[in-house]
C-alpha cells in the first residue's frame, strides 16, 4: 500500500488556527484589508499586522493568502464565470488546483478567501512528488467537468518543479476512463501563459487579476469533500462589507 501522507499539514496548525488565535486571525483579517484597501502593499502590510500580533510565518501567509482589497475581489467577481453551458475547454493551473485538492483530501487546513477561492498553505518551493491523494483529486477533477459537460482541459504543470512530467503522465492516465480530451503542457512560465487565457481554473492571485475568465472550481469540489478542515478567517470583513460571502 502507498504510504499515506498528509499534504499541507504542520503539528501547529491545531493551535494556530483554532480557538483564540483563529479570533485574533479573524481581527488581524479584518485589519489587513482595511489596509489594503489604503493602498499599502501586502507584504509590509502583513508584517506589520503580524508583528502586532505575533503571528507565525504560517499564520501570516493564510492572513495573505485569504484577503485581498476590495478591488482586486470585484475585479474578479466580474471574471468569474458561474454558468458553464458556452464553456467548452477549460485552462487547468495543474499544480496549483491538484495540490489544494489533495491538502482537503488530507484534511489539513484550507482557507475560504475573501474572493471566494480555496487556498492553502502548501509550500512548493520547486519541489513536488505525487501521494496516496493525487489520482483521487485527479478524478474529482475529471467527475467536475464531466457534470458540467465540459469536453477539453488543458493542463498546465511547471516544468522546473520536479515529478512535474510524471505527474502529466498521471492526469493523462486517468483520463482515459472519461470522455475528455485531455492534454498535458509542461511549461517554463504557466503563470504568463494562463495570465492571457480565458476559462481559467486557478486560486493564484496575479493569474486572476490578469487572465480574460475563471471558474471556481475547487470550491465546489470541495464542498462535496468529507471531513474537510475549512477554516475562515473573513467574517469580520463580510458582516462589515455585506457584499461577499465567508
Amino acid at each position: 500500500m502507498p504510504k499515506v501522507v498528509r499534504r499541507g499539514y504542520q503539528k501547529e496548525d491545531t493551535y494556530e488556527f483554532q480557538d483564540e488565535e483563529k479570533t485574533k486571525l479573524e481581527k488581524a483579517a479584518y485589519e489587513l484589508y482595511f489596509l489594503l484597501n489604503q493602498g499599502y502593499p501586502i507584504k509590509q502590510a502583513t508584517t506589520f499586522i503580524g508583528n502586532h500580533y505575533m503571528f507565525s510565518e504560517r499564520q501570516r501567509l493564510a492572513l495573505v493568502r485569504t484577503i485581498s482589497s476590495y478591488e482586486d475581489c470585484i475585479s474578479r467577481f466580474t471574471k468569474q464565470i458561474t454558468t458553464f453551458h458556452d464553456v467548452k475547454t477549460v485552462h487547468i493551473d495543474g499544480f496549483n488546483t491538484i495540490i489544494t485538492l489533495e491538502v482537503a483530501l488530507s484534511g489539513s487546513p484550507i482557507f475560504k478567501s475573501l474572493d471566494g477561492t480555496i487556498r492553502d498553505l502548501a509550500g512548493l518551493r520547486g519541489n513536488y512528488r505525487i501521494i496516496d491523494k493525487t489520482d483521487k483529486a485527479i478524478h474529482l477533477i475529471y467527475q467536475w467537468l464531466r457534470s458540467k459537460e465540459i469536453k477539453e482541459a488543458i493542463f498546465y504543470l511547471d516544468s522546473p518543479v520536479s515529478n512535474s512530467g510524471r505527474l502529466a503522465n498521471v492526469v493523462k492516465e486517468i483520463a482515459e476512463t472519461y470522455e475528455l480530451q485531455v492534454q498535458t503542457y509542461v511549461i517554463p512560465d504557466v503563470d504568463r501563459t494562463l495570465e492571457k487565457q480565458a476559462n481559467v481554473v486557478t486560486s493564484d492571485a496575479i493569474i486572476l487579476n490578469k487572465c480574460v475568465s475563471w471558474l471556481n472550481m475547487n470550491s465546489e469540489i470541495i464542498e462535496q469533500i468529507n471531513e474537510v478542515w475549512e477554516v475562515s478567517l473573513c467574517s469580520k470583513v463580510v458582516k462589515q462589507e455585506g457584499i461577499f460571502k465567508a
